[in-house]
C-alpha cells in the first residue's frame, strides 16, 4: 500500500502544480453551468407580436387589450400595431418579429352573432421554442375570449388542479447534477486518462518497471490518485453550483454526507473506466481525439440536458448503458428532490457493478512491460 501511496502522491503534486488542469476540472464546468443554466429553460419573454387589426369593432378593440395585458404583465410577447397583413408576414419573414395575429373583418360581428370566427396566429416554426410558447398564450387568451360573462352557479363540468410537490425548479438547477458529473467526468479525462498516456509517451513508466511495485499496486495508485482529484473536483462544484443555483436546505449535515458518498463514487467509476480505455493505448493523440466523442457519448444521452422521455428509442438504450445517466439521476434525486439514499439504491447498485466491471478489466488489460 506503501507503494501505491508514493504513486498518489506524485500524481497529487502534478494535478497541483498544474493550474490550466485545475482551471478545467474546476472552473469550466461552473461556467458551462451558469451560462448554460441562464441560456436554456427560461420562460420565453419579449416577443414582438405584429398585430393586424382588420375590424376595428369592439370585440376586437377587447382583444387588443387583452394582449396588452400580458405584455405588461407576462411579457411573453409585446404587441406592435400593423395596418396590413404583407408588411407584418415580410417583418416575421426578416426576423423582426416573432409572429403576427391577424384578427379578421367582422371579427366583432360574427362574435356576437356566435358564428365563431377565426383569430390568425402566423409565427416563425424555425424557432419551435417562440412559437409554441406563442401558441400556448394565444389559446388562453382565446380561452378567456369564449368564457362566458356570467358562470352557472353548477357548471357541469369536469376541473383539474394541479399540484406541484416540489417548490419551482428553474432550468439552472435542474442543470446542476450534471454540471457535478461533468466535473468528475473531465478531471477523469485530463487529470487521470490524458496523464497516464502522456507519462508513458514521456518514458516516466519505464521507471516503475525496475521497482518492486505490482501490476495491482500502479492500478491502485493510479486510481486512487484520479478518484481524490475527482473527489475534489466533484465536490467544489456541487457546493458553489448550489450556491449558485439557490439550492435550498443544501448544508444538512445527512445530505452531505449522501451527496459525498455519490460523488466518491461516481468518481471511482468514471475514473476506473477511464483507466479501462487507457490501459492499452500509447499514442498521446488518440485520448485527445476521443474526447469529445465520449464527451458526446456519454454527457448528453444522460438526461443531463433534456429530460430521456423525450429520447427516440434507440438513444434510449444507449442511456441504459451509460454510467452517467445513474450518476446523472442520483444527483437529481438528492439535490433537487433531497430524497435520500433508498431512493437511489439502483443508481448506486449501478455505479458500484460499473466500477468493479472497469477496475478489474483495467487491472487484466495492464501491461507491466514496455
Amino acid at each position: 500500500m506503501r507503494r501505491a501511496l508514493a504513486l498518489v502522491e506524485r500524481d497529487m503534486r502534478k494535478f497541483r502544480r498544474s493550474p490550466a488542469l485545475l482551471f478545467v476540472s474546476l472552473v469550466m464546468p461552473l461556467v458551462q453551468l451558469v451560462i448554460l443554466g441562464n441560456a436554456f429553460g427560461g420562460n420565453i419573454k419579449n416577443v414582438i407580436l405584429g398585430v393586424v387589426n382588420l375590424d376595428r369593432g369592439p370585440e376586437s378593440v377587447d382583444v387588443i387589450e387583452r394582449l396588452r395585458a400580458v405584455g405588461a404583465n407576462a411579457r411573453t410577447f409585446l404587441p406592435t400595431d400593423y395596418s396590413d397583413e404583407g408588411t407584418a408576414i415580410g417583418d416575421l419573414r426578416k426576423g423582426a418579429l416573432g409572429g403576427v395575429l391577424i384578427i379578421p373583418q367582422h371579427y366583432s360581428r360574427d362574435l356576437l352573432e356566435q358564428h365563431q370566427p377565426r383569430l390568425a396566429l402566423i409565427t416563425d416554426n424555425t424557432d419551435r421554442s417562440v412559437a409554441g410558447a406563442l401558441g400556448d398564450q394565444m389559446s388562453t387568451l382565446v380561452t378567456s375570449i369564449n368564457a362566458p360573462q356570467v358562470t352557472a352557479r353548477e357548471p357541469q363540468q369536469a376541473l383539474l388542479d394541479v399540484v406541484e410537490v416540489y417548490p419551482y425548479i428553474d432550468y439552472i438547477k435542474y442543470l446542476l447534477p450534471g454540471s457535478v458529473a461533468l466535473a468528475i467526468f473531465v478531471t477523469a479525462m485530463i487529470g487521470g486518462g490524458m496523464l497516464f498516456i502522456d507519462d508513458k509517451s514521456r518514458g516516466l513508466h519505464e521507471g516503475y518497471m525496475v521497482t518492486p511495485i505490482t501490476k495491482w499496486e500502479l492500478i491502485l495508485g493510479f486510481n486512487l490518485s484520479g478518484v481524490i482529484k475527482g473527489v475534489l473536483a466533484g465536490e467544489c462544484v456541487m457546493v458553489l453550483g448550489a450556491v449558485i443555483a439557490r439550492v435550498p436546505h443544501f448544508f444538512e449535515p445527512a445530505r452531505l454526507f449522501n451527496l459525498t458518498l455519490l460523488v466518491v463514487l461516481t468518481s471511482i467509476a468514471l475514473i476506473g473506466m477511464m483507466f479501462f480505455i487507457m490501459a492499452r493505448i500509447s499514442d498521446p493523440l488518440v485520448p485527445r481525439a476521443i474526447f469529445g466523442v465520449l464527451n458526446t457519448l456519454l454527457f448528453f444521452p444522460s438526461g443531463a440536458v433534456y429530460p430521456i422521455a423525450g429520447f427516440p428509442k434507440w438513444l434510449r438504450v444507449i442511456s441504459n448503458c451509460d454510467p452517467f445517466t445513474y450518476a446523472v439521476h442520483a444527483f437529481h434525486s438528492l439535490l433537487l428532490k433531497d430524497a435520500g439514499l433508498p431512493a437511489v439504491t439502483t443508481d448506486l447498485f449501478a455505479l458500484t457493478l460499473t466500477s468493479v466491471v472497469v477496475l478489474s478489466g483495467a487491472t487484466l488489460l495492464f501491461r507491466r512491460t514496455l
